[in-house]
């Protein structure tokens, strides 16, 4: 029996969700199903980037049209997120994202048959519903089941396995279309099989938040952090808008730009440049554990610029080797400031602050792939996708010298905090 040791009543309900599940599965199992299913969910978002050249050239799509694409993913994902971010609290982690998965699977259906841009368009969708859902409890998930050392672990495992999915996704999507039978599909039916292998895992998975009522009122959009974090936000805002900018911009913008400008039509190409961006920033995570918040982010985001001035420089030049390695730098910094940011707002955190934590920290992520891919989307007709590339670095100009002049840490002292 587990004996309940926290004096803080809080901490009850944590012991009371623990015992439903601890007595004959481990917590260890719980966080790798999280993880993995995480690694899913995005590896199918990762998938269609590889393939947006095919659907380009044999279906005539436009890059207008491809970044719509993006828009419809990030809105769907930004709607899920304001409504069901808190769901997870009341109908348990499991449930949540058992339906997440599924979400995800219809949405790999879909793209099955892709020759007008509005099945492209209604795939993604699905996909980003699914992605939303995800993006709140199974990021909290992993939080509430993370083992408690190294104390960076829940920050980085929670906020960089999305990067590493996107990676893990686009990589094996340029293999397969490249080098396998059936391009435009067997990528995605290797990611059914890997969204339903994780639909499995969560499901024999202990749960650690128990059924509560309030559900229905919690589908009422609603933003907040915890009280004493929110200091922090202005900064985690400007990190993740410009960050997440950025992989909407490599998703809608870089096949275009690798084939026209870096001149390659290789899928495989395609997507080891799109993971250079989100692979490292699982790398540049831990580096950011080793400073304070406000510490890592500004070197994160200084570093960031200085890959942004890379990527403008090899454009210009078109050279593709510098294109990577400006990619990788700006990916690895982008890790180090995105897992800090988050880390603060997690700072003091309890079992029922994470899911809104992660929906807020999500809202900003996808507003900053939304709405500058709109704008972006509206203008390629009228300018180049290198011209395009110069606002995307001007945004990460302003971003990092609003994060250099007010970075803040976490407030350590927490004991007379109101309720939120």
């Amino acid at each position: 029996m587990v004996q309940n040791k926290e004096k803080d009543g809080s901490m009850q309900h944590v012991t009371l969700a623990t015992k439903l599940g601890r007595r004959d599965r481990t917590p260890h199992l719980a966080f790798l199903s999280a993880v993995v299913a995480l690694v899913a969910v995005f590896a199918a978002v990762g998938s269609t980037i590889p393939l947006f050249n095919i659907y380009r050239a044999e279906d005539g799509f436009t890059n207008a049209g491809i970044s719509l694409t993006v828009v419809a993913y990030s809105a769907a994902t930004l709607s899920t997120l304001l409504v069901l971010g808190r769901l997870s609290n009341h109908v348990g982690r499991r449930p949540a994202a058992i339906a997440s998965l599924g979400l995800l699977v219809l949405g790999c259906l879909l793209l099955l048959n892709v020759h007008h841009i509005g099945i492209l368009i209604a795939g993604r969708l699905l996909m980003g519903l699914g992605a939303g859902l995800a993006s709140s409890s199974l990021t909290a998930y992993i939080v509430d089941t993370a083992p408690s050392r190294p104390t960076w672990l829940a920050s980085v495992a929670s906020s960089q396995t999305v990067m590493l999915g996107l990676a893990v996704g686009a990589i094996a999507s340029g293999a397969l279309v490249q080098f396998g039978p059936w391009p435009r599909d067997l990528i995605y039916l290797v990611v059914i099989g890997l969204l339903l292998l994780s639909a499995v895992l969560v499901f024999i998975s202990p749960e650690t938040v128990a059924p509560s009522p309030g559900g229905w009122r919690s589908l009422r959009p609603s933003v907040r952090v915890p009280a004493r974090v929110r200091h922090l936000l202005p900064v985690a805002a400007a990190v993740l808008l410009a960050t997440w900018a950025t992989g909407a911009f490599y998703q809608a913008f870089v096949p275009a730009l690798v084939e026209d400008q870096l001149h390659t039509n290789s899928p495989l190409i395609l997507g080891l440049v799109f993971a250079a961006y989100m692979g490292p920033s699982a790398l540049g995570a831990p580096l950011g554990g080793r400073f304070s918040p406000a510490a890592a982010q500004r070197i994160g985001m200084s570093a960031f610029l200085a890959g942004w001035i890379g990527i403008i420089t090899a454009v210009t030049t078109s050279a593709l080797p510098l294109f990577i390695a400006a990619t990788i730098v700006a990916g690895t910094a982008q890790g180090i400031a995105i897992s800090s940011a988050t880390r603060g707002l997690l700072h003091g955190s309890t079992l029922h602050d994470r899911a809104p934590i992660f929906a807020v920290v999500y809202l900003l992520s996808y507003s900053g792939a939304t709405i500058p891919s709109l704008i972006a989307a509206q203008l390629s007709g009228v300018f180049s996708v290198p011209h395009i590339a110069f606002g995307y670095a001007a945004l990460a100009v302003l971003a990092t010298a609003f994060t250099l002049i007010a970075a803040r840490n976490p407030r350590t002292d927490t004991t007379s905090q109101p309720n939120e």
